[in-house]
């Protein structure tokens, strides 16, 4: 049996995806970007998420309203007042989905630090 190959990270990076640590507010990458591609895992390259369902919820991280199907884990923090996202792939930290605050359709809150993931642009 193998085991699987993820991609070299550096400390800060760890410190989020692997320890579930957050990266300060406003200060990510991808928090006021707005290019037509999809995010993938910074550490297995798995996808994410697509630029469609990104929007501005003024929050300093990116803010998706929905993940590609199938590609995040969600578990309930041990206070019982978020939830976390993981990569299903390979159980990285993206950050919190927060439900019912009415800024899209679909009622969600994809709240993700921008240093768990990488942007691949549309072609």
């Amino acid at each position: 049996m193998t085991t699987p190959s993820y991609n070299e990270l550096n400390a800060e990076e760890r410190y989020v995806i692997e320890q579930k640590g957050t990266e300060r507010p406003f200060t990510g990458e991808y928090d006021n970007f707005y290019e037509n591609g999809i995010y993938i895992c910074r550490k297995c390259n798995a996808e994410l998420y697509r630029s469609v369902d990104k929007f501005d919820a003024h929050c300093g991280w990116p803010a998706f309203d929905k993940e590609v199907e199938g590609a995040v884990r969600h578990l309930p923090d041990p206070d019982g007042r978020r939830t976390e996202v993981e990569c299903v792939n390979c159980g990285g930290h993206l950050g919190h989905v927060f439900m019912g605050e009415g800024f899209t359709p679909t009622n969600a809150r994809h709240c993700i630090n921008s240093i768990s993931m990488k942007f691949v642009p549309a072609k």
